[in-house]
């Protein structure tokens, strides 16, 4: 069966600014979707949301229906209602996989999932920057054919980056001014993976960049939901599968 992504984009810079709208006239939605098609063929399944839908796009019923959901925000991380935020992050911890690109860094869905910040240093000077593969095993990093590559022409992210240590680290950038990030990172939450992957910036091309793309694409496929089915909620089990021969009785009452 396909992977069903829904992709979401908060579609702010594409409406109020006559240069992103001219890089990205369908929304940067648009080009993700089309970049999935593109890499992943009939493997994939996908559906837009953005900010102004009602419930943000992302209703019950479009999560039900959801593998993997992908975000991108920049301006407009305050308008997110709280109770979709709740509503991700339960599909996330029962099993739904989390693309977070570039400046989502800052969303609250991440933020919410990492549990810090996830503040950084940044500067646009639109500077070069090379990612380096520092896990080429990796299945994010499939297709990667050298040891890194190079974006001409990016809006710089520097460390301190304010997240807990990631479970799988796959890259790591160098900035021509001289900073360093950790910008591929997998963090495991209850059954569900989410990915965050710094490259792209809303006035630069990045999003149609080869290895970007391809980058993206790993990323999805991975972290869609995998293993057993059961999500392990937690609740009292008070009837044993196996008897139990007990020298005292429990008052279940305390339990409650």
């Amino acid at each position: 069966m396909p992977i069903r992504v829904t992709i979401w984009n908060e579609f702010v810079h594409e409406q109020t600014n006559e240069a992103v709208a001219k890089l990205y006239p369908g929304g940067i939605h648009g080009v993700v979707a089309d970049m999935l098609a593109e890499q992943l063929g009939d493997d994939v399944q996908t559906h837009t949301a953005t900010l102004d839908e009602p419930q943000h796009g992302l209703t019950e019923e479009v999560l039900d229906q959801t593998d993997v959901l992908t975000w991108w925000g920049h301006a407009a991380h305050d308008r997110v209602d709280d109770a979709i935020v709740d509503r991700v992050q339960r599909r996330v911890l029962q099993g739904m996989g989390l693309v977070c690109m570039h400046s989502a860094h800052a969303s609250k869905i991440f933020q919410r999932m990492l549990g810090t910040s996830c503040m950084l240093r940044w500067r646009e000077a639109a500077e070069r920057e090379r990612i380096w593969v520092v896990d080429p095993s990796h299945p994010i990093a499939e297709g990667i054919e050298n040891e890194f590559f190079e974006l001409p022409h990016t809006e710089m992210y520097g460390e301190f980056f304010d997240i807990p240590a990631p479970d799988e680290l796959i890259f790591i950038s160098w900035f021509e001014g001289g900073e360093v990030f950790r910008s591929g990172c997998v963090f495991r939450r209850g059954k569900g993976k989410v990915f965050y992957f710094r490259p792209g910036h809303e006035t630069f091309p990045i999003y149609y960049d080869a290895n970007v793309r391809r980058v993206l694409a790993n990323g999805v496929r991975y972290v869609q939901p995998a293993g057993a089915r059961f999500h392990g909620e937690g609740r009292n089990i008070p009837e044993p599968l196996e008897p139990i021969e007990a020298e005292h009785e429990v008052d279940q009452s305390l339990h409650e």
